[in-house]
């Protein structure tokens, strides 16, 4: 008893010497300041664009350190921990004289500690400056650094640094962490059970951790519902109906999504604690998952990369490097989005692009899928059949190789470089070689992410879109002419909607198209809707060939699985731009019914128009459209054209009409009387005028 009373004596009288400590604590503050500077040290992390966390990195103790601010948890947590740990935070500047007075007097009738008496400040001052022994000695050090701890930060501040801080068993520090362990969330909506438990463990986080001592964790859960300062905070019979609830009995995992572009963005700046994404985590989780199963499906070695990106705004919104970041028997380290690959038919479409452009052809038009010799240069299809005479629209739908190098061979092909690098993409040829026809069949190098970009220029009318990350590169507009005119565009988009979906899978309502490089070593599919744009890549990182595998059987299923289960819903295409119409074969002129070239490779002279004509109104005509008589608007004239290729424009007094057409009729309303100029350009540039008096 004598020895129980001289320990309360020895404690009272070290605690009433805090007073003292209290008016020589501002002489001594700056020579021994509290470590907060170290307590600063915590988990980086990547977010996605809305600042879910993507994944964490332990501290270099191995610590899951997550920053956790007094925003960041719901507050009837707070009002929890507050109300059993400290009920006068907000009223003492560090240390409660009431509860350190109620310890002594404890520890005196009991002979041993039964209430310590730390405020949080004061522990927060052991959790930045631990020390393993209990002593009179460590009990002042820690009263003097809840002092300091207070004359330097608010209540709130001070709230932060707990709340990062508190340890909770194992290498989990903070309620982010141990709530993203423990129930699989952020801490920002918690149950009444959940909080309690949260408030619970600090105290003996070892003793009452969840996924080793249970029955230890719902007692200590049970003693902090039963406080009734605990029960005042939550409301009548919460407490009493959180205790039934289970508490969790496995650790989970945390977070760990985008391991390439996490791994890249600590590269990229070591030192920033929080990197910031144009990622959604729902869709990277559905698209992580997709690959993941695909390549199970696939078989040995083989990987799957995935980017989804806005067409819109360049964001991407999902990206996997590979199947399985931690497979090394696919090479699960290799980033394949960023990787040279053969696109196989992928670049089609802007072939076909470029040819709409220079009114070569136009969907209906006839062109030959026969064998064809270009200067030694003999391209086959890839089931080496043939079709014969086919649409435009039948060769691309198809993807049948020789219509296609048939009008890269009249575009060129350097001009189909030229138009990628609107877009930013710069394709690699082989060493010392020139741009040749091969381009058209793959014959190139190019990334997914870049494949990927020049889609995002079809599904955005044409305007090429730089795609990014936030990370490694930054998303935005590239200003500048345009990848493709939007009429072009759309042709395409038609086209590509129209294709079947692959076998087992829905039809979505997206366009896309498919390719093979050259030994089944790669296998690709790019789609996209009215919004977003989806690239697939299949194959072995170390280029070897995969029996089977091509773009339609392999990466087109992966491609809407992806779109299906990325959670967003299909966007509808854009309405039609000016001038774009799906014009029937009969209606087509002469010069598009059937493409074809000379032996010279030369468009032949059934393709050569001749210039444009007005044949109505005629020149010097009278026509009377209502202007003698009032009325208001004058009547449309009809305006009729003869030669020339499609598009056309027309002028009005030097002024152009609203939309650019590919048929040979058109309407124009006069703003009155007089004499006016007509005038029609066609795609060659070539012009014809007539003058007329409108009355």
């Amino acid at each position: 008893m004598k020895t129980r009373w001289k320990i309360a004596i020895g404690v009272g009288v070290s605690a009433l010497s805090v007073a003292a400590l209290t008016f020589g604590l501002a002489a001594a503050d700056r020579a021994f300041p509290p470590p907060l500077d170290k307590a600063g040290i915590v988990s980086p992390e990547v977010l996605d664009a809305n600042g879910e966390l993507l994944r964490a990195f332990a501290t270099p103790e191995g610590r899951w350190r997550l920053k956790t601010d007094v925003a960041d948890v719901d507050p009837q947590f707070l009002r929890m921990l507050v109300a059993y740990e400290d009920r006068r935070f907000y009223d003492h500047h560090g240390v409660d004289p009431v509860a350190l007075g109620r310890a002594f007097l404890q520890l005196a009738s009991h002979g041993r500690i039964v209430s310590g008496g730390s405020t949080l400040s004061m522990q927060v001052a052991r959790l930045i400056e631990p020390r393993s022994e209990r002593s009179v000695t460590a009990k002042l050090l820690q009263i003097v650094r809840a002092i300091q701890i207070e004359r330097r930060l608010s209540k709130e501040q001070i709230l932060d640094l707990y709340l990062t801080h508190a340890p909770y068993g194992g290498n989990l520090e903070g309620v982010r962490a141990a709530s993203l362990a423990y129930f699989g969330k952020e801490p920002r909506h918690l149950t009444v059970a959940q909080a309690a438990l949260l408030v619970a463990l600090p105290q003996l986080p070892e003793k009452r951790r969840p996924d080793r001592n249970l029955a230890s964790a719902e007692a200590a859960r049970r003693r902090v519902l039963d406080r009734a300062a605990v029960s005042a905070a939550v409301g009548d019979g919460e407490a009493e109906r959180a205790a039934l609830v289970p508490v969790p009995a496995k650790r989970r995992q945390l977070p760990a999504y985008a391991a390439h572009l996490a791994e890249a963005a600590l590269r990229k700046q070591p030192s920033v604690i929080q990197h910031r994404t144009t990622l959604r985590r729902n869709i990277q989780q559905g698209l992580e998952t997709v690959a993941d199963e695909a390549s199970k499906r696939l078989g040995p070695k083989v990987s799957v990369a995935m980017v989804m990106a806005d067409a819109h705004t360049g964001e991407i919104v999902g990206e996997v490097g590979s199947a399985n970041y931690f497979d090394s028997s696919r090479s699960g380290w290799i980033d394949m989005t960023r990787v040279l690959r053969s696109p196989g038919s992928t670049l089609k479409p802007f072939i076909y692009g470029l040819a709409f452009e220079e009114g070569y052809v136009a969907q209906e038009t006839i062109i030959e899928d026969r064998p064809a010799d270009f200067y030694g240069y003999r391209p086959h299809n890839f089931d080496m059949t043939y079709q014969g005479d086919v649409s435009v629209r039948e060769a691309l739908q198809l993807s049948l190789n020789v219509p296609a190098v048939r009008l890269l061979d009249a575009v060129g092909p350097t001009r189909l470089l030229v138009r990628f690098r609107r877009a930013e993409v710069k394709p690699v040829l082989p060493p010392n070689e020139a741009p040749g026809l091969a381009i058209g069949l793959g014959g190139v190098g190019i990334t997914l992410k870049d494949l990927v970009q020049l889609y995002a220029g079809l599904a955005n009318r044409g305007k090429p879109m730089r795609i990014g990350d936030g990370i490694q590169d930054q998303p935005g507009p590239i200003e500048g002419e345009p990848l493709m005119e939007p009429v072009a565009a759309w042709n395409i988009t038609d086209i590509l909607s129209d294709i079947i979906a692959p076998a087992g899978s829905k039809q979505l309502g997206i366009a896309y198209k498919t390719g093979t490089s050259y030994g089944n070593r790669d296998a690709w599919s790019v789609g996209y809707d009215g919004e977003h744009v989806v690239g697939v890549w299949v194959g072995r990182p170390d280029n070897g060939a995969v029996p089977g595998l091509a773009g339609y059987v392999s990466a087109a299923p992966i491609l809407f699985e992806g779109f299906a289960k990325s959670g967003v819903a299909i966007s509808p295409f854009p309405p039609p731009p000016m001038g774009a119409v799906r014009i029937s074969a009969t209606e087509l002129p002469i010069s598009q019914r059937r493409f074809s070239v000379t032996a010279a490779g030369l468009l032949s002279a059934s393709t050569r128009e001749p210039a444009p004509q007005i044949v109505y109104p005629p020149e010097g005509a009278r026509v009377d459209l209502g202007a003698s008589s009032g009325a208001s608007p004058l009547m449309p004239l009809a305006l009729k054209l003869q030669g020339g290729r499609a598009p056309f424009r027309w002028l009005a007094n030097g002024k152009p009409l609203p939309d650019l057409s590919r048929r040979r009729t058109n309407q124009w309303i006069p703003d009155g009387a007089g004499y006016s100029t007509l005038t029609v350009i066609d795609a060659a540039g070539r012009a014809a005028s007539v003058g007329i008096f409108v009355e």
